[in-house]
């Protein structure tokens, strides 16, 4: 394949350390990997991250920065038999050589357990350094024997500025990139991009390059790419949604409130609209068990474990079938009776903390376990409620000073009653 053929992802790859771009908390000064390579040895690794952070690449510059052979294997296609070639060949370059070979082996998750099986004794043996590159979480797919002879490694989207550092080498870059063509990218065009890669540098360029491609059928000069490009190449309208400002708390309070108001209706669409728009789907999730807690309370608790089990299943699942237990959880919190009261009843007892501050304890609730504390009066008096009928008894475990204070007014909707002897017409 000429250069002019390969895609702008696969022309612009770092060719050195030095212009990798990202993984700072890995590459940085003092951090794992740059410590590594200062003292010469890469210890076997599984890089675990989302698509187009850098995972291959990195693997790649690191074998070149430790002088060791770099082999590669793709898990969807090889089996034990590929990689016994490669460790005989990894075998001779280090006793012939004494060269070290970086078996990197993409999407190793999807090695079964015999084939995960054949490497271990042959990391173990040291006769090949294992670079693992995987999406998927490393715990639930990668077996233990493997995970404990190997340094798991997470690696991160790329951030905007990250993403932009990519974008302007492709270019500005004669011989690899766009820069012969003298190519052009507006603002808008290029916060498009930014936004629609969400941290994903091998879509970010392989968009620019279709972009740019269109760009160059007109007679611009320079030739510019525009958002009409950008959505053009994808093939799909951008959803313009501010992940930081104003519309991202304007579109999560549209979602709250509907649920609020019951509606699982506008619920969804304000969900669907917030991940169409990259919101992060934990955030989505984190604010669902609040709801849970703060709308739903004890007029159904099961609410709760509900948007707890979506939060999970997501995790475990992802996108984009993770999408389908988040709007079973948004359905069931929309329609599920409502109340409040945990959260007035947490402000209300607040308040009375904050303002009286470290009340004294009843004597009768306190501990007792020396002769001294007992002859202070500490816990006389005290009913064990189990020894009473309908196991409870009439007390107060208020400081005295609060002993009429009522913090839970339970809501007709709320499946846990008034506690037992609680008067509706008391205080």
């Amino acid at each position: 394949m000429t250069p002019a053929t390969r895609p702008l992802a696969e022309r612009m790859r770092p060719r050195t350390l030095s212009e990798f771009v990202g993984q700072r908390h890995l590459l940085g000064e003092g951090k794992i990997l740059t410590n590594s390579l200062a003292q010469g040895h890469l210890p076997s690794l599984i890089l675990w991250g989302p698509p187009g952070c850098g995972k291959t690449t990195l693997a790649r510059l690191l074998a070149d920065a430790t002088n060791a052979q770099f082999h590669p294997l793709s898990a969807v296609t090889s089996g034990v038999k590929d990689l016994r070639a490669a460790v005989e060949k990894a075998r001779d370059l280090r006793q012939m050589l004494r060269q070290q070979t970086v078996l990197f082996v993409d999407e190793i998750h999807r090695f079964n357990k015999a084939q995960q099986d054949a490497l271990l004794p042959h990391v173990e043996k040291g006769t090949i350094t294992l670079t693992g590159a995987t999406t998927e979480n490393p715990s639930f797919e990668v077996n233990n024997a493997l995970l404990s002879r190997t340094r798991t490694l997470v690696l991160e989207p790329l951030g905007d500025d990250d993403l932009r550092q990519v974008i302007t080498a492709a270019l500005t870059d004669d011989d690899r990139g766009l820069g012969a063509a003298n190519t052009a990218l507006d603002d808008d065009a290029l916060a498009t991009l930014l936004h629609v890669s969400d941290g994903d540098a091998r879509q970010a360029l392989n968009v620019l390059e279709l972009a740019a491609r269109a760009a160059g059928l007109r007679d611009d000069s320079p030739p510019t790419v525009t958002t009409a490009d950008i959505e053009e190449a994808l093939q799909r309208r951008v959803i313009r949604y501010d992940k930081t400002g104003e519309e991202h708390y304007d579109t999560v309070s549209a979602f709250i409130k509907s649920m609020r108001g019951s509606d699982p209706d506008a619920a969804v669409y304000y969900m669907i609209r917030m991940l169409e728009g990259g919101e992060d789907p934990l955030f989505i999730l984190r604010r669902m068990v609040i709801f849970a807690s703060e709308d739903i309370g004890n007029a159904d608790p099961s609410a709760l474990r509900v948007a707890l089990d979506a939060t999970e299943s997501f995790r475990f699942i992802g996108l984009p079938e993770g999408v389908l237990p988040m709007t079973q959880a948004v359905v069931y919190l929309a329609c599920a009776p409502k109340s409040n009261t945990a959260l007035t009843t947490y402000a209300a007892a607040r308040k009375d903390f904050l303002h009286h501050g470290n009340l004294p304890l009843p004597k009768h609730l306190l501990n007792a376990p020396t002769a001294l504390q007992k002859s202070l009066g500490h816990g006389r008096g005290y009913k064990y409620p189990h020894n009473f009928s309908g196991h409870y008894v009439p007390e107060n475990y208020l400081p005295d000073e609060l002993r009429d204070r009522r913090y839970y007014e339970p809501s007709p909707n709320d499946a846990i009653p008034a506690p037992p002897g609680r008067n509706d017409d008391d205080g």
